[in-house]
């Protein structure tokens, strides 16, 4: 073996006070890696588990599954943005850019969506999943919380009366998801909205203390003036704002609007969410780094799509 080698193991399991001895002949025993037991590919392949007999609803399942999993990589890239100490445009725009890939992929996925299932099929396996909805993704909401400062996601019709310094659970009450599970009229929420708030609520809450001052449009404002006026680092956060806030969003839509309004659907929501104005980008208007955007592109936001 590399002296050199030796001796940083040897430095390494003294910094913790273990004995390099001892660990070398942990790896006599030890079995050698294969990729089935790295990537747990078994595991991964029994969690498509369907509810109903009609063969679409794995594309369903699988497809869900795997937006999850990028979505878990966007929090990875956003948690290093969040927690660097030595931020700058590179790096930040480094990062910008590996979750834009990801949006980009997530985007021209809707495909397999639109033309990946029969809609007949969507149809009767639907109803199964009934009052759980796509709306309940966790992962989603805090790439959300953590892209931006809440004011931005708030209902846009509320803005205007809640500032910056509201208590947390007065401000997720107001955030504009809640139009999707509540009736405005008499406050009441539907199952599928208090099914979400018992499961996540309080993870929420701590979530949003904890990215409150390190959200990614946060630190972007931490950043000399000079690198945020950085045009590649702008481009990129533009891009990313676009991409997550109109292009992810209606592609969304349109694949919805494929099997839920098509001449076999009935119009609703699993989970009964008012789905139409929730999703569409001109009723919200979410936009995470606002100032990077004209009033002009603020005022038609979603409405070039």
């Amino acid at each position: 073996m590399d002296k050199n080698i030796t001796s940083q193991l040897k430095e390494k399991y003294e910094a913790i006070d273990q004995n390099l001895g001892v660990h070398l002949e942990g790896l006599l025993y030890s079995k050698p890696i294969t990729y089935w037991d790295y990537i747990h590919t078994d595991a991964l392949l029994n969690l498509q588990i369907q509810r109903t007999t009609l063969p679409d609803e794995m594309v369903f399942i699988g497809y869900h599954q795997i937006n999850e999993l990028i979505f878990k990589m966007i929090l990875w890239e956003i948690k290093q943005v969040a927690e660097c100490n030595t931020l700058n445009a590179v790096f930040f725009e480094d990062k910008i850019m590996r979750i834009s890939r990801y949006f980009d992929m997530l985007t021209t996925s809707f495909n397999i969506m639109r033309e990946g299932m029969d809609v007949e099929q969507y149809n009767k396996f639907r109803h199964t999943l009934t009052p759980a909805s796509g709306f309940q993704s966790a992962q989603y909401r805090l790439i959300e919380f953590a892209s931006t400062e809440l004011i931005n996601l708030i209902d846009i019709r509320f803005r205007e009366t809640i500032d910056r310094n509201t208590p947390f659970e007065h401000a997720l009450e107001h955030l504009y998801w809640q139009a999707a599970g509540k009736d405005y009229k008499t406050g009441k929420k539907s199952i599928l909205l208090i099914n979400f708030e018992n499961r996540y609520k309080e993870e929420f809450i701590t979530f949003m203390k904890v990215y409150q001052t390190k959200n990614l449009w946060s630190r972007f404002k931490e950043l000399p003036k000079a690198d945020q006026k950085d045009k590649d680092l702008v481009k990129a956060m533009r891009h990313l704002d676009y991409t997550v806030n109109i292009k992810w969003v209606m592609a969304h839509y349109n694949a919805a609007k494929h099997y839920i309004l098509g001449k076999d659907g009935d119009g609703e929501a699993t989970g009964g969410s008012n789905w139409q104005k929730y999703m569409l980008p001109k009723y919200q208007k979410r936009i995470f780094f606002p100032d990077l955007w004209t009033e002009k592109e603020k005022e038609t936001w979603g409405t070039d799509i």
